[in-house]
C-alpha cells in the first residue's frame, strides 16, 4: 500500500515537473454595476446634476500562475486586486467611498494553439474579500467595513508571441460577485435610510485587460 502511494506521488510530481508553467501579470479596467451602492450614493451624496450611472469604472491588477495539464487544457490560480473610489464635495465637505476587492479564483481554460499565438476560453470561481472605507470630512469621521463573499467569471483571452516563451495578451471578463453587506468592527453596515435598507456590494462587471505572460518548461 505504501509503495502504491509512493509510486502515485512520484507519478504526479514527475508529470507536473514536465508540464509547462505559465506566469502572467495583467492590468485592466472593469466596468462595475453595483445597484445598491449606486442608489446609496445617488440618494444621499451625489448632486442631482452628477448622479452615478449604471456602470462605474475600476482599475484591476492580476497575477496568475497556471500549468498545462495537456496541450489544450490549463488549470491556474489568479489573484486580482480591484480598486474603486467615489469622491464628491457635498457642500459641507468632502465625501469619499473606497471599495477594494481581492478576487482569488481557480481557473480552467480550453486552449486553441496556432503558429505564434493561442486563444483561451475559460471560467472560474473563488472567494471574495471586500474592504470598504467611508470618509465624511465635514464630520471628521472614517469607518471601515469588510465582508467575505463568493463569485465567478467567464473569460476569453488572446495571446501572441513577442519572443521565445514570452506572450502579450488581451482579454475580456464577465464577472458576478456576491459580496453581501460589509460590516464594521461593531457589526454595523452601511444604511440607505432613504430606502430603508442595508447597502450590499453585489457586483456585476465587464472587464478588459492587457498583460504579459511567460512560459516555463515543456513545449509550445
Amino acid at each position: 500500500m505504501k509503495k502504491t502511494k509512493l509510486l502515485l506521488l512520484l507519478f504526479v510530481v514527475s508529470n507536473f515537473s514536465l508540464a509547462q508553467i505559465e506566469l502572467k501579470g495583467t492590468m485592466g479596467i472593469n466596468f462595475l454595476s453595483i445597484p445598491s451602492v449606486q442608489d446609496y450614493i445617488n440618494e444621499n451624496y451625489a448632486p442631482s446634476n452628477a448622479q452615478l450611472g449604471t456602470f462605474s469604472s475600476a482599475v484591476i491588477f492580476t497575477g496568475e500562475a497556471g500549468t498545462f495539464l495537456s496541450k489544450p487544457f490549463e488549470l491556474s490560480v489568479e489573484i486580482p486586486y480591484q480598486i474603486y473610489s467615489y469622491t464628491e464635495n457635498v457642500g459641507v465637505g468632502q465625501y469619499e467611498l473606497a471599495y477594494n476587492l481581492i478576487l482569488p479564483s481557480v481557473m480552467a481554460y480550453y486552449v486553441i494553439w496556432g503558429s505564434g499565438y493561442n486563444v483561451k476560453f475559460g471560467g472560474g470561481a473563488g472567494v471574495r474579500f471586500v474592504n470598504v472605507t467611508e470618509s465624511k470630512k465635514w464630520q471628521g469621521t472614517e469607518d471601515s467595513f469588510s465582508s467575505v463573499g463568493f463569485g465567478g467569471l467567464l473569460r476569453i483571452e488572446a495571446n501572441t508571441a513577442l519572443a521565445e516563451n514570452v506572450y502579450a495578451n488581451i482579454g475580456a471578463d464577465l464577472r458576478y460577485d456576491v459580496n453581501g453587506e460589509p460590516e464594521n468592527s461593531n457589526g454595523s453596515t452601511l444604511e440607505n435610510f432613504v430606502k430603508g435598507e442595508k447597502v450590499n456590494f453585489n457586483t456585476f462587471a465587464l472587464g478588459v485587460k492587457l498583460g504579459i505572460s511567460y512560459l516555463i518548461g515543456g513545449s509550445n
